[in-house]
């Protein structure tokens, strides 16, 4: 699918608001992808493609689940914010025609990120974090900083103030973060 029609389609399942912020994750996304010798149209098309899913209501979220045989437990059922990452991929291959390996992957680690994240991995990541249209938190003008720099650097500081968020909140955080703090913590200090 053309990038034109991706967008197109994108406009009428995603709320305004949410279709600002997947056009900033794309544009930001393909800036980062300059700096870091990655092909700028995959990164846009991996930035466009990775809320696909987030249109739906949780109850839809939860039917795609199923469609997609994808198990519902632990982080997912108690925060299911999380279904759209797990949903995105399939959805961009069957109603965005996607193939390429590389997007799939970018998008479904968007959220919790994963262990040793490629560079397209870790550009949609820290993009969907910093994009233009994302309010001012703790530590943001750092990060945004810091994407033009180190993506190991920038996906760390994300990782980190993520899970101190979500702790404040006492809200659960999802093993693959947890997962993915220590490895990049790790590679920080070694």
């Amino acid at each position: 699918m053309e990038l034109q029609q991706i967008e197109d389609k994108l406009k009428t399942v995603l709320k305004p608001s949410r279709y600002r912020h997947t056009l900033g994750v794309a544009y930001t996304a393909s800036c980062m992808a300059m700096v870091f010798d990655v092909d700028t149209e995959r990164a846009y098309r991996a930035g466009l493609l990775h809320d696909c899913a987030k249109g739906f209501s949780i109850e839809k979220q939860r039917q795609l689940c199923e469609r997609y045989n994808i198990c519902l437990e632990g982080t997912l059922t108690k925060s299911p914010q999380l279904m759209h990452q797990e949903i995105a991929p399939f959805l961009a291959k069957d109603d965005y025609e996607e193939e390429d390996k590389e997007i799939l992957s970018a998008i479904g680690c968007h959220t919790t990120g994963k262990i040793a994240m490629s560079p397209l991995d870790q550009i949609v990541f820290i993009a969907d974090y910093i994009e233009p249209n994302r309010k001012i938190i703790p530590g943001l003008i750092k990060v945004r900083k810091l994407a033009f720099e180190d993506l190991d650097a920038c996906a760390y500081e994300i990782l980190n103030n993520t899970i101190n968020y979500l702790t404040e909140c006492g809200q659960e955080i999802d093993q693959r973060t947890i997962k993915t703090y220590e490895y990049y913590k790790n590679k920080k200090e070694n």
